[in-house]
């Protein structure tokens, strides 16, 4: 199969072509302006179509009939585009395609209209998971009844709903942290010394995850209570490590309440306090040092700190190399490609979601182990299309997302908002695929 690494306006045209389609039906193929389709015929080379545009010519190719294919790479070999070596070079007064010419969907007044008449609007959302078992426990973490559990076996069982978060089985942990928490104080009780300590780390542990799928699940306020006792929990453990690892919950739940500024500082300062008392040592960690700069990299990006954002990212990237490897120790699924998605995370943040799209492209989904991290990219990639006012591609991404981690579409209240975004802004055939595959996920509309 052809494949393109950077398209360019004589590529585009070549597609157009290998397609069979006038200038305006392959616009309204790509759900963009004809001036700019327009525009790629008579520049050729000279022209980059923006990076929103050449991950759906990316789609328009891989769609294509095998036939189709023959077409495009005959017409890129006998000059009407151009070869994929010659695509890494960017020729003397060749530019990029931004769409500034006030043409494009994205910047059309008709949506901005839309979006100011929806402002107000409501629509329904998927029944959320029940939260009072969980509630009540982490309310009231003392019960008589509960089963005796021997520290092993309350290991095993913190470690599996840890395992059970990160496949996005959010229904699955509910159940299993409703009958953990009860039975960490009865743990607690029956250690002493470095026992306990290592109980306070299985604790610390605990309240992470309680605290991540109340974030998850739209619980803001009570997930800060569940992170602010992981860290309680991972101080009287006197590891730095455990304790580097409540802090980067604590930094997510911050921001979760709208403390970006507060997050910054707890992540710097967590990750500095972690390389001083372990010079990091161990691959723990470095994983959890750089897990810390990424969030905090997150926070400062949505505080429009650009700066502190890419400084941290910067500091993410050398702990990466360090690290040497993509891995999930002390269950942060760190390492290059996990960094690699958080400049798609961060890139959004700071309102760059052509760049979010663009960096997308080049992550490696087969080196993306955790459903949650390969779900959350294909999210951030369908909020990206929908800023852009590219409403297919965002519905496409999102359906994505769902044969990933169904739970994570059903059970998220923000990302159910990106598909009542979706079934609200399009119109005709785009629009009934957006209200088909809400209600497909139990999404009232």
């Amino acid at each position: 199969m052809a494949t393109v690494t950077t398209w360019t306006g004589r590529d585009a045209n070549a597609l157009r072509n290998a397609l069979r389609m006038s200038v305006t039906a392959f616009a309204e193929h790509l759900g963009t302006a004809r001036r700019t389709v327009a525009t790629w015929s008579s520049q050729g080379d000279k022209v980059l179509p923006r990076a929103d545009m050449q991950a759906a010519l990316d789609t328009v190719l891989s769609r294509a009939t095998p036939e189709v294919r023959e077409r495009f790479a005959a017409l890129r070999v006998g000059g009407t585009g151009r070869a994929t070596a010659d695509a890494l070079r960017s020729p003397a007064g060749t530019h990029a395609d931004t769409g500034e010419d006030g043409v494009g969907d994205s910047g059309s007044d008709g949506d901005v209209r839309r979006r100011e008449l929806l402002r107000g609007a409501a629509i329904g959302v998927a029944a959320a998971p029940d939260l009072a078992p969980l509630l009540d426990a982490l309310c009231s973490p003392r019960h008589p009844d509960a089963a005796p559990l021997s520290l092993s076996h309350f290991n095993r069982a913190v470690a599996a709903a840890k395992a059970d978060y990160q496949a996005c089985r959010y229904e699955r942990v509910l159940d299993r942290l409703g009958t953990l928490l009860p039975s960490l104080e009865p743990v607690r009780s029956s250690a002493e010394g470095e026992r306990r300590q290592r109980v306070e780390v299985v604790a610390a542990d605990l309240y992470h995850v309680v605290g991540s799928v109340l974030l998850k699940l739209g619980d803001r306020g009570m997930a800060l209570v569940a992170a602010e006792r992981s860290t309680r929990a991972a101080a009287l453990s006197q590891d730095p490590v455990a304790t580097a690892a409540s802090a980067r919950i604590m930094t997510h739940a911050l921001m979760g309440n709208g403390h970006d500024a507060q997050a910054v500082a707890l992540a710097g300062g967590a990750a500095h306090s972690l390389d001083r008392d372990t010079r990091l040592a161990s691959a723990d960690a470095v994983a959890v040092y750089g897990a810390l700069v990424l969030r905090g990299a997150i926070a400062a990006a949505r505080r429009d700190d650009r700066d502190t954002a890419h400084a941290m990212l910067d500091e993410a990237t050398r702990a990466a190399s360090r690290l040497g490897y993509d891995g999930n120790d002390r269950w942060t699924g760190f390492g290059v490609t996990n960094v690699l998605l958080h400049r798609v995370t961060i890139a959004l943040a700071l309102g760059d979601a052509g760049t979010a799209i663009a960096i997308a492209r080049t992550v490696p989904l087969e080196k993306v182990a955790l459903a949650e991290r390969k779900a959350s990219l294909f999210v951030d990639v369908a909020r990206a299309y929908t800023r852009w006012g590219r409403y297919e591609h965002g519905l496409a991404a999102l359906r994505t997302a769902y044969e990933v981690a169904p739970e994570e579409i059903r059970c998220r209240p923000t990302v159910q908002r990106i598909a009542k975004d979706l079934a609200m802004l399009t119109n005709g055939p785009a629009r009934t695929a957006a209200v088909g595959f809400a209600h497909s996920v139990g999404i009232r509309l």
